[in-house]
Protein backbone atom coordinates (compact mmCIF):
# COMPACT_ATOMS: atom_id res chain seq x y z
CA UNK A 1 0.00 0.00 0.00
CA UNK A 2 2.79 2.68 0.65
CA UNK A 3 4.64 1.55 -2.44
CA UNK A 4 1.65 2.88 -4.18
CA UNK A 5 1.44 5.83 -2.27
CA UNK A 6 5.12 7.05 -2.36
CA UNK A 7 4.70 5.96 -6.19
CA UNK A 8 2.35 9.01 -6.65
CA UNK A 9 4.14 11.35 -4.11
CA UNK A 10 7.37 10.52 -6.16
CA UNK A 11 6.15 11.58 -9.47
CA UNK A 12 4.01 14.70 -8.09
CA UNK A 13 7.20 15.76 -6.80
CA UNK A 14 9.15 15.18 -10.41
CA UNK A 15 7.05 16.96 -12.47
CA UNK A 16 3.84 17.92 -10.73
CA UNK A 17 1.39 14.86 -11.90
CA UNK A 18 1.35 11.62 -9.64
CA UNK A 19 0.49 8.60 -11.17
CA UNK A 20 0.24 5.40 -9.99
CA UNK A 21 -0.64 2.59 -12.12
CA UNK A 22 -2.38 0.42 -9.34
CA UNK A 23 -3.67 2.35 -7.02
CA UNK A 24 -6.90 0.24 -7.50
CA UNK A 25 -7.07 -3.47 -7.42
CA UNK A 26 -8.18 -4.73 -10.33
CA UNK A 27 -11.19 -6.47 -8.58
CA UNK A 28 -12.12 -3.25 -6.86
CA UNK A 29 -11.84 -1.12 -10.24
CA UNK A 30 -14.26 -3.69 -11.75
CA UNK A 31 -16.81 -3.98 -8.72
CA UNK A 32 -17.05 -0.11 -9.11
CA UNK A 33 -17.67 0.37 -12.42
CA UNK A 34 -20.58 -2.38 -11.95
CA UNK A 35 -21.87 -0.03 -9.35
CA UNK A 36 -21.51 2.62 -11.80
CA UNK A 37 -23.47 0.77 -14.22
CA UNK A 38 -26.07 -0.23 -12.18
CA UNK A 39 -26.85 3.52 -11.49
CA UNK A 40 -26.68 4.56 -14.71
CA UNK A 41 -29.40 1.96 -15.86
CA UNK A 42 -31.62 3.12 -12.48
CA UNK A 43 -31.09 6.75 -14.54
CA UNK A 44 -29.33 8.26 -11.03
CA UNK A 45 -26.80 10.03 -12.74
CA UNK A 46 -26.91 13.41 -13.45
CA UNK A 47 -25.72 16.07 -15.92
CA UNK A 48 -22.83 17.33 -14.65
CA UNK A 49 -22.18 21.24 -14.14
CA UNK A 50 -19.14 23.99 -13.80
CA UNK A 51 -18.68 25.51 -10.57
CA UNK A 52 -20.08 24.68 -7.06
CA UNK A 53 -23.69 25.06 -5.54
CA UNK A 54 -23.00 28.58 -5.00
CA UNK A 55 -22.96 29.47 -8.68
CA UNK A 56 -23.24 26.24 -11.07
CA UNK A 57 -24.21 26.27 -14.99
CA UNK A 58 -24.53 23.67 -17.47
CA UNK A 59 -22.92 24.08 -21.08
CA UNK A 60 -22.55 20.72 -22.67
CA UNK A 61 -20.47 22.62 -25.01
CA UNK A 62 -17.95 22.32 -22.52
CA UNK A 63 -18.44 19.31 -20.38
CA UNK A 64 -20.77 16.07 -21.23
CA UNK A 65 -20.03 13.61 -18.77
CA UNK A 66 -22.78 12.42 -16.01
CA UNK A 67 -21.61 11.87 -12.09
CA UNK A 68 -23.09 10.67 -9.19
CA UNK A 69 -21.79 11.32 -5.90
CA UNK A 70 -20.44 8.84 -3.78
CA UNK A 71 -21.26 8.83 0.01
CA UNK A 72 -20.72 6.74 2.83
CA UNK A 73 -24.33 6.99 4.21
CA UNK A 74 -25.37 4.50 0.57
CA UNK A 75 -23.39 2.06 2.95
CA UNK A 76 -21.99 0.41 -0.35
CA UNK A 77 -19.12 -2.33 0.29
CA UNK A 78 -16.80 -1.19 -2.65
CA UNK A 79 -17.96 2.77 -2.41
CA UNK A 80 -16.53 2.48 1.37
CA UNK A 81 -13.76 0.09 0.53
CA UNK A 82 -12.64 2.84 -1.94
CA UNK A 83 -12.94 5.59 1.15
CA UNK A 84 -10.70 3.56 2.90
CA UNK A 85 -8.35 3.53 0.53
CA UNK A 86 -8.54 7.18 0.21
CA UNK A 87 -7.90 8.20 3.68
CA UNK A 88 -5.33 5.85 4.13
CA UNK A 89 -3.24 8.04 1.62
CA UNK A 90 -4.49 11.35 3.04
CA UNK A 91 -2.87 9.93 6.41
CA UNK A 92 0.53 8.64 4.82
CA UNK A 93 0.06 12.14 2.88
CA UNK A 94 -0.07 14.31 6.19
CA UNK A 95 2.38 12.05 7.80
CA UNK A 96 4.98 12.40 4.78
CA UNK A 97 4.22 16.00 3.19
CA UNK A 98 2.54 17.98 6.06
CA UNK A 99 -0.55 18.61 3.44
CA UNK A 100 -3.16 19.60 5.96
CA UNK A 101 -6.02 17.44 4.47
CA UNK A 102 -9.00 17.25 6.72
CA UNK A 103 -11.56 16.04 4.10
CA UNK A 104 -12.59 14.80 0.60
CA UNK A 105 -15.42 14.37 -1.43
CA UNK A 106 -15.94 12.03 -5.08
CA UNK A 107 -18.41 11.11 -7.53
CA UNK A 108 -19.07 8.37 -10.21
CA UNK A 109 -18.20 10.12 -13.50
CA UNK A 110 -19.30 8.49 -16.68
CA UNK A 111 -18.36 9.84 -20.41
CA UNK A 112 -20.61 8.47 -23.25
CA UNK A 113 -19.24 8.16 -26.82
CA UNK A 114 -18.74 11.30 -27.86
CA UNK A 115 -18.18 13.03 -24.49
CA UNK A 116 -15.63 15.15 -23.43
CA UNK A 117 -14.99 18.30 -21.23
CA UNK A 118 -12.49 21.34 -22.58
CA UNK A 119 -9.90 23.01 -20.64
CA UNK A 120 -10.56 24.04 -17.07
CA UNK A 121 -9.29 24.17 -13.43
CA UNK A 122 -10.85 22.41 -10.46
CA UNK A 123 -10.35 25.09 -7.85
CA UNK A 124 -13.57 27.32 -7.76
CA UNK A 125 -13.03 31.27 -7.92
CA UNK A 126 -15.27 31.33 -4.74
CA UNK A 127 -13.91 28.67 -2.70
CA UNK A 128 -10.27 27.20 -2.19
CA UNK A 129 -10.83 24.40 -0.70
CA UNK A 130 -10.14 21.63 -2.96
CA UNK A 131 -6.46 21.41 -2.47
CA UNK A 132 -5.50 18.41 -4.62
CA UNK A 133 -7.48 16.64 -7.36
CA UNK A 134 -7.51 12.76 -7.67
CA UNK A 135 -9.07 10.75 -10.92
CA UNK A 136 -9.32 7.07 -10.33
CA UNK A 137 -10.14 5.12 -13.85
CA UNK A 138 -12.00 2.15 -14.29
CA UNK A 139 -11.75 1.12 -18.05
CA UNK A 140 -10.53 -2.59 -18.53
CA UNK A 141 -8.64 -3.06 -22.01
CA UNK A 142 -8.42 0.73 -22.78
CA UNK A 143 -6.28 0.99 -26.03
CA UNK A 144 -5.58 3.98 -27.77
CA UNK A 145 -7.83 4.91 -30.37
CA UNK A 146 -10.27 4.71 -27.46
CA UNK A 147 -9.30 8.55 -27.11
CA UNK A 148 -10.53 9.74 -23.70
CA UNK A 149 -7.24 10.66 -22.70
CA UNK A 150 -6.77 13.15 -19.48
CA UNK A 151 -4.54 16.26 -21.22
CA UNK A 152 -2.66 18.32 -18.57
CA UNK A 153 -1.43 21.06 -20.12
CA UNK A 154 2.00 22.48 -18.62
CA UNK A 155 4.16 25.08 -19.93
CA UNK A 156 7.05 22.66 -20.90
CA UNK A 157 5.52 19.39 -20.21
CA UNK A 158 1.76 18.57 -21.35
CA UNK A 159 1.12 15.05 -20.26
CA UNK A 160 -1.41 12.50 -21.67
CA UNK A 161 -3.10 10.10 -19.82
CA UNK A 162 -4.95 7.16 -20.73
CA UNK A 163 -7.62 6.06 -18.78
CA UNK A 164 -6.89 2.30 -17.96
CA UNK A 165 -8.62 0.17 -14.75
CA UNK A 166 -6.74 0.58 -11.61
CA UNK A 167 -4.91 4.26 -12.46
CA UNK A 168 -5.03 7.05 -10.14
CA UNK A 169 -3.55 10.52 -11.68
CA UNK A 170 -2.85 13.22 -8.44
CA UNK A 171 -2.25 16.55 -8.85
CA UNK A 172 -3.09 20.44 -7.31
CA UNK A 173 -6.47 21.45 -7.76
CA UNK A 174 -5.26 25.65 -8.36
CA UNK A 175 -2.36 25.10 -10.60
CA UNK A 176 -2.92 22.51 -13.62
CA UNK A 177 -5.25 22.97 -16.32
CA UNK A 178 -6.63 19.87 -17.87
CA UNK A 179 -9.32 18.41 -20.29
CA UNK A 180 -10.64 15.24 -21.19
CA UNK A 181 -10.42 14.51 -24.59
CA UNK A 182 -13.03 13.10 -26.79
CA UNK A 183 -13.72 9.50 -26.16
CA UNK A 184 -14.38 7.04 -28.29
CA UNK A 185 -16.25 4.31 -25.73
CA UNK A 186 -17.62 4.51 -22.58
CA UNK A 187 -15.56 6.18 -20.17
CA UNK A 188 -15.52 5.66 -16.54
CA UNK A 189 -14.04 7.09 -13.23
CA UNK A 190 -14.07 8.26 -9.52
CA UNK A 191 -13.00 11.47 -9.74
CA UNK A 192 -13.17 13.97 -6.57
CA UNK A 193 -10.57 16.34 -4.47
CA UNK A 194 -8.84 16.32 -1.03
CA UNK A 195 -9.91 19.40 0.99
CA UNK A 196 -8.05 21.80 3.59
Amino acid sequence: MEKDFETIIASFIANNIGIDDHFLTDNLSYQLKINLLALHKQKLLLTAGTGNAAKVTHNTLVRSDSIYWLDKNHDNKYENEFFRRIEDFIRYLNMSCYTGITDYEFHYSLYEIGSFYKKHIDQFQNNSDRKYSMISYLNADWVEKDGGELMIHQLDNNQKVSPLQGKTVFFKSNELVHEVLVTNQPRMSITGWLKG
